[in-house]
């Protein structure tokens, strides 16, 4: 007699451990898709957010600077900026074009106030990195830029991008600091965002702006259905367990 009971408190035992890791299970799936849900309402207003910025009208470097000192974020605002290129310090960015191979050109341009910029002129494909293959576009004398704000990363994006080439003048991330001092700028004020220039009509046609990308990935409501639907297909398999079990026993009994 004392083996079936013991059988018995070890299959009650085994249906309670089950049981409780079933209701565990659902309520992390649940959870999981209830956080894909706040990420994906998040992301949706920061797109928002960002196409507001977008289409506003491009303010003066000064009154970006006074955003900024606020406490504001400028990334992706628009901005309008007069000055004079130095061309003889410019920086390499390494970046791709539609499949081109090549860089984004960051040149200092310097105001009448003294402020330098570091402007993101534009992409050239790799045979037009040095100045010399495209001297049309060194521009020269008073050019005013209208582009968009962006703000530097702090720390390199992740450990597999390569460290920066400093002494070769190539970068892989945009280190403001890094290129500041490349270019020779640390004796005057250096805005602590860079500058995006927009599409223009550079002479003989490099470097070419308006390279910025503006992309969200926005999967989040994916990422929510597979949770919720894991968690549904729990509760049917469960079910269905409870169900082929229940009638094992009826089927037993008869």
């Amino acid at each position: 007699m004392a083996q079936p009971k013991m059988n018995k408190a070890k299959n009650s035992l085994s249906k309670w451990i089950m049981a409780i890791l079933v209701i565990g299970a659902f309520i992390t799936l649940c959870f999981l898709g209830n956080w894909q849900v706040q990420r994906l309402e998040w992301k949706e207003a920061l797109i928002a957010q960002i196409d507001q910025r977008m289409a506003a009208a491009p303010v003066s470097i000064g009154e970006m600077q006074t955003i900024q000192k606020n406490g504001k974020d400028v990334d992706y605002r628009p901005v309008m900026v007069t000055g004079t290129f130095d061309h003889d310090n410019e920086a390499y960015y390494y970046n791709t074009n539609n499949g081109v191979v090549g860089w984004n050109v960051f040149t200092p341009l310097k105001t009448d106030s003294g402020l330098v910029v570091l402007v993101n002129r534009g992409f050239v494909p790799e045979v037009f990195r040095e100045p010399a293959a495209r001297a049309k576009g060194q521009v020269t004398g008073i050019q005013s830029i209208t582009g968009l704000a962006r703000t530097p990363p702090a720390e390199k994006p992740n450990s597999f991008m390569p460290e920066n080439d400093i002494a070769a003048n190539i970068f892989f991330w945009k280190d403001l600091p890094a290129m500041a001092a490349k270019m020779g700028q640390g004796r005057g004020e250096v805005t602590p965002f860079f500058i995006d220039a927009g599409k223009s009509q550079t002479p003989g046609g490099y470097p070419k702006g308006g390279t910025t990308r503006v992309s969200f990935p926005n999967n989040h409501l994916q990422y929510a259905v597979t949770w919720y639907g894991l968690a549904f297909g729990l509760v049917l398999v469960s079910g269905f367990f409870l169900w082929s079990n229940r009638k094992s026993k009826t089927h037993t009994k008869a």
